[in-house]
């Protein structure tokens, strides 16, 4: 198993959401996070004084999934969020040593099943 942490712009969430439902992938967490990469900075208007913005708003996916929808994913998540300027965000994996169920408290072996069963 692996974990997939893809920080994206906001504004590509929705198209990323459709296309991870297009290839089955159905589990992900999102959060909304804040960051610095080479995205240059922005000026912002707060009560009619003008700040640098340097922490740019981002959302983070994650995504748990067995080994063999890494690539795919991977490849989907870059289709869907990637505009082509500084900014798009990264991807980042990570090995899963073990995952459980907390209902049953037992070891999860098909991380996958969730979308075999909504299908």
């Amino acid at each position: 198993m692996k974990k997939i942490e893809a920080i994206i712009r906001p504004e590509r969430l929705t198209q990323t959401i459709k296309g991870l439902k297009n290839i089955g992938i159905t589990g992900f967490t999102v959060s909304q996070v804040v960051g610095r990469g080479k995205q240059k900075d922005t000026q912002g208007v707060y009560r009619g004084k003008n700040y640098k913005v340097t922490l740019h708003p981002k959302v983070k996916l994650e995504i748990v999934l067995s080994d063999y929808m890494v690539e795919r994913t991977i490849k989907e998540i870059i289709a869907s969020a990637q505009t082509g300027e500084d900014g798009d965000g990264k991807i980042f994996i990570h090995p899963i040593l073990e995952a459980y169920n907390i209902r049953t408290g037992k070891t999860d072996y098909d991380i996958d099943d969730l979308a075999n069963k909504e299908s």
